[in-house]
């Protein structure tokens, strides 16, 4: 298990404020999990998140073959992006925005979703926007965890899931297959 009950206790959201947006969401836990509550706007940004701090050492889940999310959603499409410490003298980490491995993650609109994502199924962004670098995935050194709703999916078009407005996430686990 990787996140669950009190171990969300030090994720915390980052919203578009960062970039002049004026959505506003906060990680709070719950007796079920992480909840992630709020208003997205969609001028100016349009994403709310909750991200796991920096692990530090790394995760290494080498062994496994991917990530399980349990989540309550609301019928709304989310990215799910990991950062890693790269070996190639850590080069990503010095791209602007830093380079995240996303996909997207759809839930159902009244019942608890699980999801598997494969890590083969990661894709490498920027900002948003997908990149062509020669970059492989490398889950031995996982280094932070986000789940977003953004105005835009995993391949930077936008994202047919999203809704601005009022928001209600519950992240119940993630966990490594």
């Amino acid at each position: 298990m990787i996140a669950a009950g009190d171990s969300f206790r030090e994720w915390a959201s980052l919203n578009d404020t960062i970039m002049g947006g004026s959505s506003s969401a906060g990680c709070r836990l719950s007796d079920q999990g992480l909840v992630l509550e709020g208003e997205v706007v969609s001028e100016g940004g349009g994403f709310v998140s909750c991200r796991s701090p920096v692990y530090r050492p790394p995760l290494d889940l080498s062994s496994k073959t991917g990530l399980r999310l349990t989540l309550d959603g609301e019928g709304r499409s989310f990215k799910f992006a990991v950062a890693c410490h790269d070996g190639v003298f850590g080069l990503t980490e010095l791209i602007p925005g830093g380079l995240r491995w996303v996909t997207t993650v759809a839930t159902e609109s009244t019942d608890t979703t699980v999801v598997e994502i494969p890590f083969a199924r990661l894709q490498p962004v920027v900002r948003a926007k997908p990149v062509s670098l020669p970059v492989r995935f490398d889950p031995a050194c996982i280094t932070r965890l986000q789940l977003l709703h953004s105005r835009f999916g995993d391949d930077g078009a936008p994202n047919p899931g999203y809704r601005a407005g009022a928001i209600k996430l519950l992240i119940r686990s993630i966990e490594a297959f």
